[in-house]
Formats: structure tokens, C-alpha cells, sequence
């Protein structure tokens, strides 16, 4: 986990920005429409599954194409029974998951590519010992050559992590203990709980001082609480993890594993306090404005006075609380629980936050119990892992150097002519829908308008100039970085927004919509095969890069989304009556989704996944939309041309499915169900086609498994 997405998490930040993302942490980030044209009859009605290999009557020759590749097709399935089957099912038998690996995917093709370049970045940085001092050169080039020094770690066994060990050791008293927890905080160890600054979500045009739930370790609560077998397979194993780190720390067999059951013990009860992901999803719920003086009489021994001056926010004279029931809870067990249990506590946090920077033994404790938790089989590359961490430590400072190797300006002017179009098929969108009211279109359209489009990278780049970063000590590196980063955070408060600040870093591939700024971002990296090929025809392109826009641009009208207006304030801009009808739709969608199961008795969560489900089934019916308009504008009546014996709205299906094949292990599909916002890659490919009915003409289904009922299909933008 990078950096970045420790500090949004510490935020409390789940659910308030939404992302593309396969899986993973990215934090926050929408539906169909009865209004898209359909598919040109005469070019598709004819292309059964049995056909799709020669041209459909009334369209040109069929010629060799460019960015997809056919061979990855299973003509055994018939595209209308199960479509992720049949556009990528050569492709799945052919690629399984490396021992490395959790899941293997298009992403993941595209991730090793893109950093295979970011590696000669790094590897020339770090080889560069005459950078000018301050640079972004000599601090990439620094970071990424104490990362890659594993002897220098290993030699320098905890010598870097004493210090802090060391002020948590020094803990005499309650007063004590919550100077550690701002310490903690400016090292985003996650403890106890989050606090730091983002823009208030009723007042967007101002920051505000966010505290919010944390303090676990494990990826989720359920993973505390369940009684499951393979819960409980994962405490056991957390169990050993834990005991096994005490012993790094110099602990006895014993002590070790009394320590092991403390943090488990304080761990489980602060699960029990914590809101699940449904409910913090909602955002009038996690937004609890009150004054100081208000907290401290709700937590008084959180000590939020003294925490606050302490993280450099002593100015501020009200807090928003996301979750209050667990910050009452976290203060009376702060008071209740032994004072040596929570040093105990901060202990094992700290520790485990910098594993990977700490010697061997201690990232070798740390894979095999994620071994458990995602079901890889051997570690990665020492390289991979230290080229993310950079990339999550100087994420911008690493970006300008990747950006001015690896990035084209003339994609950007493609994108950006993409992106308008979409937003065009958005607004007709919008204006055609038979279920919402006049006045709710008005304020749809405004927000639509006012969306901020970044794409590639930030016009002003972040400075770095007060992080000191030298070859001294990795550890030392990461943990400037983090106290930086936190200041950085916390600096903005009483400034005005920052608009042109990014959340993702320009090599990231992936995307994300904020629903605060009302801004769509397009890092760089994902600006690449088989998201965007220049060289591809359109079809290709929106089916992959435009569906990818689409989800974002939809992401501003989803469940979460549709809360925010224009400015990006919380604020209910609906009838009633539109209101109730978008609720009914989204419900339907919901259902749909909570009928996959991936495995036997593993079914997806339908109401945590609902903005990215609803956020896919948008993007695709815009960027089909889109696209009709660009074939109609570039062949008019005249026939339009088959690449590899598909025709253009056959070709969009395929590259949409193209994005989401995936291999994953079962491990990883039972944790990204509890966790992750984003469903399975098989229900993202044919969960929004079984709705289309564009999908159904373009290859002819009349019925299978892809065609759902009439009265069964949810259409909503």
C-alpha cells in the first residue's frame, strides 16, 4: 500500500473518491440507460456467434486489426451464454496465475510493461551519485538505492526503528500514550484511529479537520468477528505473524506470544466499535461536525486538544467525525485497557508498518502471512516492491522523471477529445431519461458541466524541497517521507482548495472521480494498451479507454456521487420522486450483483460494490453511445469497415472484455468480496452486457445466459 493510500485511509477517506482499480487500495469512487441508440441493425443483426468471423452483410471486407488480439477468443462458448468465457477464454487457459502473484489480469500485463520502464528510471537514478543536491533526481535516486541495498538493512538490523521503539517504551501515562498517537499519526501507522485534513464535504470550498475509525490490522473487521473456517484460518495465522514479529523484536517464546493476544485482544475490540464498509459508505452518516471542545467532552481521553497541536493543527476550533460510536469506544478503552497493553499495541504498529523496510527476517514474516491472506505462492522481486514504494513516497517527484520519458503529449489531445465526447453522450443522456423530472436535469446537467478534467499528470507539481532523503538509511527514508507527506496534509488547513493537486501518482494505471473537487483524472499510466492505443481503431478505443472514462464521468451521478452537487457540496439536489425512481434502479442492479458467486457459498456484496457496478454500467452505455457518434461522423451512411472479421460494435464488447480478463486465487477472490468496492472481473465483464441490448444486437443473442428478461434488465442513465 502506497503511501498516499495509508493517508487516505487514515482520512477515513473510504468512499468518498472512486477509482477504476482491478482491486487493491485504491480509496473511493456508477448505469444504463434506456436512451443509447442501438447498434446499426444491418451491420449486426446478422453476427451470430457462429459468424463473427465473416463480415456482416451491408459492411466492407474484413481486414487485419489492430488492438485486440483474436486468438484470445474461445470459439467453443457462444458469446451470448457467457462472454468473459468467450472473448478471453484462450487467454485464461494460456495465462495462470504466476507463483507471484495473487491475480493475473490485462492490468497486471500492463503494470509489469509500464514498469519495465520505471525501473531504468530508478535503476539510472540510483546510479546517478552527481545529482544536484535537492533535486528530484538525487531523492528518487537516493529512496530507490537504500531500498535496493537489502545487505546495508540487514546490517543495520533495528538500529533505524530503535528510536521510535524507544519513545513508545518511554510511555509513563494517559497523557503519555496520546503524544504517541500524534507521533503515529505523522508516521500513518493507522493507530487507534485517522486524523488529518481533506475539504469538507458540505463546504467544499474549504478544508476541514477530518478523525475517523483505524486501528486494525487485518484487512477488514469480518476477519476478527466471523467464525467462519477460513476466518478463522486467518486469525491463527495473524496469531503466528504477530508472535513471530515479537520474536524478531528481541522478545521471548513466551512474552511474544502473551504480546500476540494483547494486540489481537485490543485489535478485536476496536473491530467491534468499527462501522462496516456498507455503512461507510454512506456519507451523511460519517459527516459529524462539532466543535473542540464538543470532542473532547465525547473522547476525553483521546486528548484532542493536545492531538491536535500536536500534528500542527492546533488552530482549528471544530472537527467532522466519520464514525463517533467507535472514537467513544477507542477513548474508554484507551483509559480501561492496561497502559503497557497499548504500548504493546503502538509496538506492534509501528513495527509492522515498516516491515518492509526492516531486515529479512521481518519482510519474510510479513509475506507468509499475506501468503494466507491472497494465496501467493513466492514474493516478488525485491525491485518490484521497492519501485512502488518510491513511487508511493515521491510519487510526483518520481512522476516528472517518468512523464518526460514515457508520456506523449499528443495522447493527452486524444483523451481529452474522448473525454468531450463522452460528456456529450452524458448530457443527451440525461436530457432523454424518461424517469427524472425537469428540475432534477437542470442541476444534473450543471454538475456535468462543471466537472474538472486532469489528464496525464498536474500542471504544478508538488515540492519537495523541505523532504530530506540520503543513503544513509532506508528506513530513515520512508519514515521523512511519511512525516512529510502528513505535514504536507495538514498544511492545507486554513488555505484555499488546491485544486490542481492529483491523488494518484502519473505512472499509477488506474482512474479515479472526487466527488469534493467534481473532477475526472486520468494519470498516465493508464494512457496505454489496452486501455488507449493510438494505433487501434475506434472501437477499440472506447470500448476500452472510453468505457474507462465513462465509469468516471458516471461515478458523479452513482449511489455515493449523485449526493454531491456542481461545487462538490453534500447536498440532496433531487425530487423526491427522481430520487425514489434512481433508488429502485440501482436496487435492481444490486440484486443483480448479490446473485454472483465466484465460489461455492462466496457470493458479492451487492450494496458495497453498487457505485463501481453502477460506475460500469454508465461508462459503457456513454462510450457506446460516443461511439456510434464518431462512426457516424467519420462514415455516414457509407459501409463501415470489419477488422478481423468483427464488426465496430462487436469490437467494442471484445476490448471491454479485453480490460477485465483475469485469473485469480481463491484466496484473493474471498478477500477482495469482503474488501474491495469493485466486483469480480468475470461480473464486470457480463454484468452491465446482460442489461445491454445493444450487446444482444451486436452479436445476435436472441437468448442465453447474457439476456436477462425485459422487465428484468436495469436501465438507469
Amino acid at each position: 500500500m502506497t503511501n498516499k493510500n495509508q493517508l487516505l485511509l487514515a482520512l477515513g477517506a473510504l468512499g468518498t473518491a472512486a477509482g477504476l482499480t482491478l482491486a487493491g487500495c485504491a480509496a473511493s469512487t456508477p448505469a444504463a440507460t434506456a436512451t443509447t441508440p442501438a447498434a446499426d441493425a444491418t451491420a449486426t443483426a446478422t453476427a451470430t456467434a457462429s459468424t463473427t468471423t465473416t463480415a456482416a452483410p451491408g459492411s466492407l471486407p474484413s481486414v487485419p486489426g489492430v488492438g485486440l488480439d483474436v486468438s484470445n477468443i474461445d470459439k467453443s462458448v457462444s458469446p451470448c451464454d457467457n462472454f468473459f468465457q468467450y472473448a478471453s477464454g484462450t487467454w485464461l487457459k494460456n495465462n495462470p496465475v504466476p507463483a507471484a502473484e495473487s491475480r493475473w489480469s490485462s492490468w497486471n500485463q500492463l503494470i509489469n510493461q509500464n514498469e519495465t520502464v520505471m525501473r531504468q528510471i530508478l535503476n539510472d537514478a540510483a546510479a546517478n551519485r552527481t545529482a544536484p543536491k535537492g533535486s528530484n533526481l538525487q531523492k528518487v535516486g537516493d529512496y530507490y538505492a537504500t531500498a535496493m541495498d537489502s545487505v546495508g538493512i540487514d546490517t543495520a538490523g533495528l538500529k533505524y526503528l530503535k528510536p521510535e521503539l524507544d519513545r513508545i517504551a518511554a510511555i509513563k501515562d494517559l497523557k503519555g500514550l496520546q503524544t504517541a498517537l500524534s507521533r503515529q499519526q505523522m508516521l500513518q501507522t493507522r493507530s487507534v484511529l485517522g486524523l488529518g485534513v481533506r475539504q469538507d464535504r458540505k463546504k467544499s470550498t474549504e478544508y476541514a479537520v477530518y478523525m475517523s475509525q483505524g486501528g486494525l490490522t487485518l484487512p477488514d473487521k469480518d476477519y476478527y468477528l466471523k467464525d467462519d473456517a477460513r476466518s478463522k484460518q486467518i486469525r491463527t495465522a495473524y496469531l503466528t505473524y504477530l508472535t513471530n514479529m515479537f520474536r524478531q523484536l528481541g522478545d521471548n517464546e513466551a512474552t511474544a506470544a502473551k504480546n500476540a493476544n494483547t494486540v489481537m485482544r485490543l485489535e478485536t475490540r476496536l473491530a467491534k466499535a468499527s462501522k462496516d464498509r456498507v455503512a461507510l459508505r454512506d456519507p451523511y452518516a460519517n459527516y459529524n461536525k462539532m466543535t473542540v471542545a464538543e470532542a473532547n467532552q465525547q473522547f476525553p481521553n483521546l486528548g484532542v486538544t493536545s492531538l491536535l497541536q500536536q500534528v500542527g493543527l492546533g488552530s482549528a476550533k471544530e472537527v467532522i467525525v466519520g464514525q463517533p460510536e467507535f472514537l467513544k469506544e477507542a477513548s474508554t478503552a484507551l483509559k480501561q485497557e492496561p497502559l503497557n497493553d497499548w504500548k504493546t499495541y503502538l509496538r506492534w504498529h509501528v513495527t509492522n508498518s515498516a516491515a518492509s523496510a526492516l531486515p529479512t527476517a521481518f519482510v519474510d514474516e510479513s509475506f507468509r502471512f499475506n501468503q494466507v491472506l491472497t494465496g501467493a505462492k513466492v514474493q516478488q522481486p525485491r525491485w518490484k516492491r521497492m519501485l512502488r514504494a518510491t513511487d508511493g513516497a515521491l510519487g510526483e517527484a518520481f512522476g516528472q522523471l517518468y512523464v518526460d520519458k514515457a508520456f506523449a503529449p499528443e495522447t493527452k489531445q486524444k483523451a481529452l477529445e474522448m473525454v468531450g465526447n463522452i460528456k456529450s453522450a452524458m448530457a443527451e443522456h440525461i436530457q432523454g431519461l424518461e424517469w427524472m423530472s425537469a428540475a432534477t436535469k437542470t442541476e444534473a446537467l450543471k454538475k456535468l458541466n462543471a466537472f474538472t478534467v486532469k489528464i496525464g499528470y498536474p500542471d504544478k507539481w508538488k515540492d519537495y524541497s523541505a523532504l530530506n532523503m540520503s543513503r544513509e538509511s532506508y528506513l530513515q527514508n520512508v519514515m521523512a517521507a511519511r512525516i512529510w507527506e502528513y505535514k504536507d496534509n495538514v498544511s492545507k488547513y486554513g488555505k484555499p482548495i488546491d485544486r490542481g493537486e492529483w491523488g494518484m501518482t502519473p505512472p499509477t494505471v488506474n482512474a479515479y472521480y472526487n466527488p469534493s473537487m467534481n473532477e475526472i483524472v486520468f494519470p498516465a499510466g493508464i494512457m496505454q494498451p489496452p486501455f488507449f492505443d493510438p494505433k487501434a481503431d475506434d472501437a477499440v478505443n472506447y470500448g476500452g479507454m472510453g468505457a474507462v472514462i465513462g465509469h468516471e464521468i458516471t461515478h458523479g451521478f452513482d449511489d455515493q456521487g449523485r449526493q454531491s452537487d456542481a461545487e462538490g457540496n453534500l447536498r440532496d439536489w433531487w425530487t423526491k420522486e427522481d430520487a425514489d425512481n434512481f433508488t429502485k434502479r440501482a436496487d435492481m442492479v444490486g440484486g443483480q450483483y448479490s446473485a454472483f458467486s465466484p465460489l461455492d457459498s462466496v457470493f458479492v456484496n451487492g450494496k458495497l460494490t453498487m457505485g463501481e457496478n453502477l460506475a460500469d454500467f454508465g461508462g459503457l452505455a456513454l462510450a457506446y453511445s460516443a461511439l456510434e457518434k464518431q462512426l457516424e461522423k467519420k462514415y455516414g451512411a457509407n459501409a463501415r469497415p470489419n477488422y478481423d472479421g468483427f464488426t465496430p460494435e462487436q469490437r467494442f464488447f471484445l476490448s471491454w472484455a479485453q480490460v477485465w480478463r483475469t485469473n485469480a486465487r481463491p484466496e484473493y477472490l474471498r478477500q477482495q468480496v469482503l474488501t474491495d468496492p469493485h466486483s469480480p472481473a468475470q461480473y464486470r465483464t457480463n454484468g452491465p452486457l446482460q442489461n445491454m441490448t445493444q450487446f444482444y444486437e451486436a452479436f445476435g443473442c436472441k437468448e442465453g445466459k447474457m439476456v436477462r428478461a425485459e422487465n428484468q434488465r436495469a436501465k438507469i442513465w
